[in-house]
């Protein structure tokens, strides 16, 4: 039986103890109201894994979906609508989970204005679980916007010696994106409402994918949406406010940043760009493809380059995620699926790199590899939990990281739309040069003479950061032998979503070709399947 408002629960269960830890007095009470919200809400959003069917979400229907009414009868089509279906169950779940392991991870890092730091860290959880749920493309763009202000704070007050630079750089490259999105986001919102929806402007995702969208609109409204998007995942040459913020960061911020906040913007390419504007985003597909790869094989080259292990990991985000905006460009079923299961192993695996270095860092106060060498000695277990986290972010068949970037090769050079195997080859380079940096790391820190007092005499994991890797590093394994029921969540979506974009892009081609803006337009093996299909349908009613 399903619990009445699950969806809404989850999202702002955070928010609401937000406004108790604000009440807390004590450290100790602040500390332990953040962890036991976080906690629940963790427990709570279990609900929706067991209450979602991926064998009824073949149409992309949310599932515990919870709506009210328009904002604005009669003038705006703006609504409160939230649900889950197979596009974000995964990314939602890893919210939840990354919620009480961040705040433990704060549990000793975090020195001073603790109210403010957990009390910003719950609105945050809040701000990215709405930006997953939300089918209302308004209601998206609030949560999107939210976001910025407590990751502002959290990396300008509790952050390192640049936090300054660093947070304003990243609120300036983020809001620069999202205000053109909202422009065209606007510019949609009447076009559609003007179309289908009686003149009244409307953002309801459903009717969005519903509206024929003519061709020559299609191009600036898509550039518009996917440059706020390839901002935040941040995708070459647009991540260079990545590194900063990650560095400058303290701990608990930059595994929110690299394990959720930079799907925001994978997230939103799959969710929006492509069902909106299909024909734009296949015109497109070749170059954020060359982009991405440029990327995977630049992040990593930059990477091996690097001296301070946190910048290393930092820089390693752009490598990976340069898999998934491929994966996503590639239109193939198996593609997109490695895409969506990337997203979350990136979380998983970067995320257990970023707390492991955040304990060396505790440790000795620096993050130069060359400072360290010898700790396989010393703190064994440690030793363990970051080489379990290197191979799974390398890719090794058996961890989760394999999964995702096998996938996506393997869709990508399927690709027809990308159709070049070259470009797939190049970014198959990217997997080597992966465990060329990473391995590299554990060497330089884990491997040597141990001739420093203060690695031989560290000490090894305690409880509480047992409690905080021991998760992670499950999921790892898990995910990587057993990865078909996270797959099965979403497969059902992605095919449907792949369905809608080849039938719009068929039918917005037919409709050139009918008005003479085409005149030599022949539909390839695929796009004749959908027009049968569609012919079909037509007779059998």
């Amino acid at each position: 039986m399903n619990i009445p408002y699950l969806t809404s629960i989850v999202i702002f269960l955070p928010l609401a103890g937000a406004l108790l830890t604000m009440l807390s007095r004590s450290e100790s009470a602040i500390k332990w109201s953040a962890l036991g919200v976080t906690s629940l809400t963790f427990l709570v959003s279990i609900g929706l894994w067991m209450g979602f069917d991926p064998a009824i979400s073949t149409s992309m229907a949310p599932q515990l979906a919870d709506m009210t009414g328009s904002w604005f009868p009669d003038m705006f089509d703006i609504k409160y609508y939230v649900g889950v279906d197979g596009l974000n169950l995964l990314l939602i779940m890893l919210t939840t989970l990354l919620g009480p392991i961040v705040v433990l991870s704060s549990w000793t890092y975090i020195g001073k204005s603790h109210k403010p730091y957990y009390t910003l860290l719950l609105i945050l959880q809040t701000g990215v679980t709405g930006v997953f749920a939300s089918y209302d493309i308004f209601l998206f763009y609030i949560f999107f916007e939210l976001t910025l202000i407590p990751m502002y704070f959290i990396i300008g007050i509790w952050g390192g010696e640049n936090r300054i630079y660093a947070a304003v750089k990243f609120v300036l490259y983020t809001l620069v994106g999202s205000l053109l999105m909202l422009v065209a986001l606007i510019y949609l919102g009447y076009a559609a409402g003007d179309a289908i929806n009686a003149g009244v402007f409307t953002t309801d995702w459903f009717k969005l994918v519903a509206f024929q969208m003519p061709v020559d609109m299609q191009s600036w409204l898509f550039l518009l949406f996917a440059l706020a998007f390839a901002i935040k995942v941040p995708l070459f040459p647009l991540h260079t406010w990545l590194p900063d913020a990650h560095v400058q960061a303290p701990t608990g911020g930059s595994v929110i940043l690299a394990g959720v906040l930079l799907k925001m913007g994978t997230y939103g390419l799959v969710r929006f760009c492509l069902p909106f504007f299909p024909n734009a985003a296949q015109e497109y597909a070749m170059m954020f493809a060359v982009l991405a790869v440029i990327g995977i094989i630049y992040g990593a080259l930059v990477s091996r380059a690097q001296s301070d292990a946190k910048k290393l990991v930092a820089y390693s985000s752009v490598s990976h995620l340069g898999f998934v905006v491929l994966g996503i460009f590639a239109f193939t079923a198996e593609a997109m699926q490695g895409a969506m299961i990337q997203m979350i192993n990136h979380g998983i695996s970067t995320g257990a790199l970023f707390l492991i270095v955040g304990m060396l860092y505790e440790r000795r106060h620096t993050r130069e590899m060359s400072d360290f060498g010898g700790l396989a000695k010393s703190v064994p277990v440690l030793t363990f939990f970051m080489i379990l986290s290197v191979l799974a972010s390398a890719g090794l068949p058996g961890l989760n990281g394999f999964v995702g970037e096998f996938l996506i090769l393997i869709g990508s050079f399927k690709s027809t739309v990308l159709d070049s195997l070259f470009l797939v080859a190049l970014a198959t380079t990217g997997v080597i040069l992966a465990a060329v940096y990473l391995l590299y790391m554990v060497f330089q820190m884990f491997w040597g003479p141990l001739d420093k007092e203060e690695n031989a005499t560290m000490k090894d994991l305690n409880a509480r950061e047992l409690v905080l890797l021991l998760p992670l590093a499950a999921l790892m394994v898990i995910m990587g032998f057993f990865p078909a029921p996270f797959l099965a969540k979403s497969e059902p979506a992605v095919q449907d979503l792949l369905q809608k974009i080849e039938t719009k892009r068929v039918a917005a081609a037919l409709e050139a070709a009918e008005s003479d803006e085409m005149t030599q337009w022949t539909p390839d093996a695929e796009s004749v399947g959908v027009i049968e299909e569609i012919v079909a349908n037509t007779d059998s009613k």
